[in-house]
């Protein structure tokens, strides 16, 4: 029986189908029999997807499910889904949902009792990550950080002592100011892999310093092109004894504004551990 049957009071199935991030050979063959089966998919780009249908002759009808029409049209799929038909749900490119709309059709089909189907497949994140040579055994998933740079560096200030890989997608058009934002935020010296255009004909995976890897960006627009995933070493805590954290800075500076420099010092020493001439020294740096 065709997924697109529909049978007496019983709901319809929600697939979430990943497509391609370029190179188009990287569809299944399961997502191919699901495009073809179902009553609708719900396209964020219809112009977009419609190439890919066409390129595979999978002639199902598109409607459009994106961040604009999400919340308002979400109810034409739900009307579908609860008459009994199947739905699949893709993006432009990679898996649905993963910086890309879809979440609250899939929140209204899961609360109205509505059976959801991954359909896995290519992912960015996951592709930068398998070839980046960072630790892939714990990583955090940032997404796009925020266009404004204050709140771009708010946002990379949240996470400088993470210990996790960081994954990041960036636009094009602010990679080189997000790339010295993060040089300025974890500094100079962490290691950084920039993957670009994936599965695609100008593939690139650049794996340097923050440092090197701005100059690199910088000199070269040509790297600043295309879909980009940035990935970040995670923190690694400060070694020795002349060593000051940021959480021993953060104390410190808390104290400093309730109690003079030298009483700040001794008590961030007593709470953090750190050797109070050194919390004494950085006090000093921050008064002046």
């Amino acid at each position: 029986m065709a997924l697109s049957s529909a049978s007496g009071g019983v709901p319809g199935t929600l697939y979430v189908v990943a497509t391609p991030i370029g190179n188009l050979d990287d569809i299944t063959a399961r997502a191919l029999k699901v495009l073809r089966e179902v009553s609708l998919i719900a396209a964020e780009d219809t112009r977009h997807s419609a190439r890919l249908l066409q390129h595979f002759g999978i002639e199902t009808p598109l409607a459009a499910c994106h961040e604009h029409n999400e919340r308002d049209h979400g109810g034409r799929f739900l009307s579908r889904l609860l008459s009994g038909e199947n739905v699949a749900l893709i993006s432009d490119a990679g898996t649905p949902l993963i910086s890309d709309p879809g979440f609250h059709l899939v929140r209204s089909a899961q609360a109205a009792g509505v059976r959801v189907v991954p359909v896995p497949g290519a992912c960015a994140l996951i592709a930068a990550l398998s070839a980046a040579g960072l630790p892939s055994d714990r990583f955090s998933f940032e997404g796009f950080l925020p266009a404004k740079a204050s709140a771009r560096r708010g946002r990379l200030e949240g996470v400088r002592e993470e210990s996790r890989t960081l994954i990041f997608y960036e636009a094009p058009h602010r990679l080189l100011e997000s790339l010295e934002d993060m040089r300025g935020v974890f500094g100079g010296e962490r290691q950084a892999v920039l993957a670009r255009e994936l599965t695609k004909t100008f593939e690139t995976l650049k794996g340097a310093s923050l440092a090197e890897l701005c100059a690199w960006v910088a000199a070269d627009a040509n790297q600043q092109r295309g879909e980009c995933v940035v990935l970040v070493g995670g923190w690694q805590p400060p070694e020795g004894e002349d060593s000051v954290s940021a959480e021993a800075v953060r104390v410190l500076e808390l104290l400093l504004a309730e109690m003079p420099v030298k009483r700040a010092a001794a008590l961030a020493a007593e709470i953090t551990g750190v050797r109070k001439n050194l919390l004494y020294q950085e006090a000093l740096k921050r008064q002046s």
